[in-house]
């Protein structure tokens, strides 16, 4: 029969007998639980392993993303798999070896967003099942999606974990939930979070931990960058947001520390090809910062949720050699708000909301 999770009262007006009946099921009817309320948090992804195969699987799936690469299919493919896939499968595996929980073995990004979903079940408590998810490689979206499902949720708020919209980050994120959708018979309903660019207690979040992050420092930065993750610039002419929400949480931070437009600066990194991408650019930024006599700086990424690749690599190694070959002397990479309380305060805050009428 099917089973489902009941009120603990009902209405204090109703006049219905609070004892529950089973309804009258044919005796071969599947047990089907039901009346649960999940939150399905989702990031992008990452490798299982740092070596040639685990990083070609996931390259490919990332970069056959029509979302996250619109040159044409034709022009595209050969590129790709003739190319790319032969070529960058073994330097991007040494990039993530060199940040990767070796504990755990799996990516910073897969151990930080596991962290999440168990801190804030813990938050909820019993009146949702938290589970997580990524957009590429495991644990797959649909897998978890189903798993929700089995435990009873007919109603999934799903959390896409970027403050800001991209359709190259939130809205693929939805399209493989959809596409896991399209193949159930019974769908639960479905609710999407939107993006939090501007919402009072992630920049709130965001200042404090810049502020701990910088009482943590023997110096002070003369400059401090927000560096976001690139897109083409194209992707904005076609109508993306991401780049104004972007600009908007910079402004944002910046004047809720105080500071002013030249100590304070928004910058885009992690671009590859030849298109021309939001600018300016981190690194161009960092070298010209340190070649015009800059000698202390810190670099703070607000558009990631947990610290990863682009973070722990990009910025806090790529970027520091930068700034230290071209004459800086201090550099500081502050962490992203993770699973720490300032971050956890951040998604709980948004599921919550989100959640109204549902618990």
């Amino acid at each position: 029969m099917n089973e489902r999770v009941e009120p603990k009262t009902l209405h204090p007006h109703s006049r219905v007998s609070s004892k529950i009946v089973a309804p009258t099921v044919p005796p071969d009817h599947p047990v089907v639980k039901s009346g649960r309320v999940g939150v399905l948090l989702m990031n992008l992804g990452t490798p299982e392993g740092t070596s040639y195969w685990p990083m070609r699987r996931y390259l490919k799936e990332f970069l056959s993303d029509r979302r996250v690469i619109e040159v044409p299919r034709l022009i595209w493919w050969p590129l790709l798999n003739l190319i790319i896939l032969t070529k960058r499968p073994g330097p991007k595996g040494k990039d993530y070896d060199s940040v990767w929980n070796k504990e755990r073995d799996e990516g910073p990004l897969k151990t930080i967003t596991r962290g999440q979903s168990e801190k804030l079940q813990v938050a909820m408590g019993d009146t949702v099942l938290v589970d997580w998810a990524m957009r590429y490689g495991k644990p797959e979206v649909s897998v978890r999606i189903q798993a929700m499902l089995d435990e009873g949720c007919d109603r999934i708020l799903l959390v896409p974990l970027y403050p800001q919209y991209a359709a190259a980050t939130s809205a693929t994120a939805c399209d493989q939930a959809f596409k896991a959708l399209m193949q159930m018979r019974w769908q639960p309903t479905v609710r999407v979070s939107p993006p939090y660019h501007d919402d009072p207690v992630y920049i709130e979040a965001m200042a404090d931990s810049i502020r701990e992050g910088l009482a943590k420092l023997d110096f002070e930065p003369e400059v401090i960058l927000t560096s976001f993750h690139g897109v083409p610039k194209s992707y904005l002419l076609k109508g993306d947001p991401y780049h104004c929400q972007c600009l908007k949480t910079g402004r944002l931070i910046r004047e809720k520390l105080g500071y002013s437009t030249e100590k304070m600066r928004v910058t885009f990194q992690s671009r590859f090809g030849n298109e021309e991408w939001l600018k300016p650019y981190t690194d161009e930024t960092v070298m010209a910062l340190a070649k015009s006599g800059v000698k202390r700086m810190a670099i703070v990424a607000p558009g990631f949720t947990a610290d990863c690749l682009e973070t722990l690599e990009e910025l806090d190694g790529e970027n520091r050699h930068y700034f230290e070959e071209n004459g800086g002397e201090h550099y500081a990479f502050i962490p992203c708000l993770n699973d720490s309380d300032l971050g956890m305060r951040v998604i709980e805050s948004v599921v919550r909301r989100e959640l109204q009428g549902w618990i």
